[in-house]
């Protein structure tokens, strides 16, 4: 990704570089022969410094490389065995190949993609998760949302009226307590669509400014050659997407302490109706009482990741970097941050699945019993206390795959009724 975003920016014909030398990159990158790049040691100031250094040495030749045909090696023998000549700066080209903030922007654009699919996921999860619990379905009510029209909001309460009992899909556990005197419920049901809602329009508007920079000339100086003029400028500053990327961890981050909170009432019978740690014989078995430690124990560390990286600013540079960024930092814990997330719903996913398990017979709706066997086509119910890391683990993979979304997308258009 630092290797394409790189090319993308010399590309555009503003920073003074060769075509010779830009094909040799493209050639590199053609061949997947990647330089060695340390993931610490950027401040944001004049760009990403530091790992654009290292990616630039790989293509003069130094330092290590790697790629599928000779794995890491000499980066001098992995060009020559891919038949590429190390690049060879001229006048300009060394500032054109280590100034700008691709660093921060590749590993951005990891956390906005993998922040999308879990996002989506989540909705799947927690609507199952209602279903498990006996909540109701009055709160998705599409006028409801209709008079607070965030994008977000709207999508969210959708796809819960599209995953939860209706004509189109019916539910043998909605219709069991369908006349019950229940009224509402807690927090973490009945708003999803609040919650769940502000982390989508979180991510969108975060991938547009990630796209933005990912486009952009980022350069220092910048050549332009129509006016024959070079311009020192501050393009190459990192605020934009760091900001932004600490804006991400924050929100994307809800989705797991809103999770967690299900899982406990899932776990508590006070709650759920459902046997304690939801496991019989609880006396002699702890069931999902350490998953859901797991999972407050992940909420805890991610609330000290979203403390927010860009906020911080050390003078570099013989004070001529005064202000940076810190927006390597600030892509580097959004992702742990994200991570973390698929961890607390693979948990609450697997939870769900075997709350379940003691509502049988009963059915829920179809496109959540698609959920319920692709879980059970790889873990089984929990009927006594096993090692759980490898089934939390399979889980995870699933949700990174959007192996779940895959599963509920064709019925996602088919409920849209109020």
């Amino acid at each position: 990704m630092l290797l394409a975003l790189r090319i993308n920016v010399l590309a555009k014909g503003y920073s003074g570089i060769s075509l010779k030398t830009l094909s040799q990159m493209i050639q590199a990158f053609n061949a997947s022969c990647l330089s060695y790049v340390p993931e610490k040691g950027t401040v944001g100031a004049s760009g990403d410094l530091a790992p654009l250094a290292h990616l630039a040495l790989g293509l003069m030749g130094e330092g290590k490389m790697w790629s599928p045909r000779s794995g890491w090696a000499d980066a001098k023998n992995v060009l020559q065995d891919h038949g590429l000549l190390p690049i060879s700066p001229k006048a300009k080209e060394g500032l054109a190949l280590i100034n700008g903030t691709q660093m921060i922007t590749s590993l951005g654009a990891e956390a906005v993609e993998r922040a999308t699919a879990i996002a989506r996921q989540a909705d799947i999860i927690a609507a199952l998760t209602l279903e498990v619990l006996k909540g109701t379905t009055r709160a998705f009510d599409s006028e409801i949302h209709d008079l607070r029209p965030h994008p977000g909001q709207i999508e969210v309460a959708a796809r819960f009226r599209s995953l939860l009992h209706s004509d189109v899909h019916p539910s043998e556990i909605s219709e069991s307590h369908r006349f019950c005197d229940h009224i509402q419920d807690p927090y973490t049901l009945r708003c999803c669509p609040q919650v769940h809602g502000v982390v989508n329009d979180t991510i969108a508007f975060v991938k547009t400014i990630l796209v933005t920079e990912m486009n952009s000339v980022t350069d220092n100086p910048i050549v332009f050659a129509q006016r024959e003029e070079i311009i020192s400028c501050g393009n190459f500053h990192g605020e934009y997407p760091a900001k932004a990327l600490d804006y991400l961890a924050i929100g994307v981050h809800e989705l797991a302490s809103i999770s967690e909170r299900r899982i406990e009432r899932l776990c508590n019978p006070s709650l759920s109706e459902l046997p304690a740690f939801l496991i019989k014989d609880g006396g002699l078995n702890c069931g999902f009482m350490m998953a859901h430690c797991t999972a407050a124990a992940l909420v805890s560390e991610n609330k000290v990741l979203c403390h927010p990286s860009s906020v911080d600013s050390l003078s570099t540079s013989a004070a001529t970097e005064d202000h940076v960024s810190m927006g390597g930092w600030a892509a580097r814990k959004a992702l742990r941050v994200i991570e973390h997330v698929e961890q607390v719903l693979a948990i609450e996913l697997l939870a769900a699945c075997q709350g379940l398990e003691f509502l049988r017979p009963l059915h829920t709706t179809e496109p959540l019993e698609r959920v319920y066997r692709l879980i059970r086509s790889v873990v089984k119910p929990l009927v006594r206390d096993r090692f759980m890391a490898g089934d939390f683990a399979i889980v995870h993979k699933l949700l990174t795959e959007e192996k779940v979304w895959q599963e509920v997308q064709p019925y996602m258009e088919l409920s849209r009724s109020p």
